[in-house]
């Protein structure tokens, strides 16, 4: 039979095993929903992807530059993940407004709609950081 200290460093082991395999499932879950067809045939990411690839042509080596300052905030892990979401925002808002290149107006905007409302301070404090007014789009946040 288990006793003494031997017990307890088991009974840590299985807790905290079964803790990392929660946590990354529940990512593991929330990637696979993303996924997911949607009403019309296509999920999240599918969505994305045809955003993206609508208006690649748009982009100018400036405004990319601009997005790639604009998630440094983001940690690197996941910095990759959050430019393709705040670009395919930016390119959902260009074609919905038919825009013959991307701005950085349009580039501001996919940014605070695609950036969770908990990362806003962050957002703000970058705009500052890049001497973007965040007036005009306050009404956003």
């Amino acid at each position: 039979m288990l006793e003494g200290w031997f017990l307890w460093v088991i009974l840590f082991w299985v807790v905290f095993l079964m803790s990392m395999f929660a946590i990354g499932g529940f990512f593991m879950f929330r990637k696979f929903l993303k996924r997911l067809p949607k009403e019309d045939g296509m999920s999240e990411l599918d969505w994305q992807d045809h955003y993206l690839s609508r208006t690649v042509h748009l982009w100018s080596a400036d405004q990319k530059q601009l997005l790639n300052v604009l998630v440094e905030p983001v940690p690197e892990l996941f910095r990759d993940v959050a430019k393709q979401k705040i670009a395919g925002k930016i390119g959902e808002l260009a074609i919905e407004e038919q825009a013959a290149s991307i701005t950085e107006d349009l580039i501001v905007r996919g940014y605070i709609l695609a950036t969770p409302k908990r990362d806003h301070k962050f957002l703000l404090k970058t705009l500052k950081k890049q001497k973007i007014d965040a007036v005009p789009y306050q009404h956003l946040f």
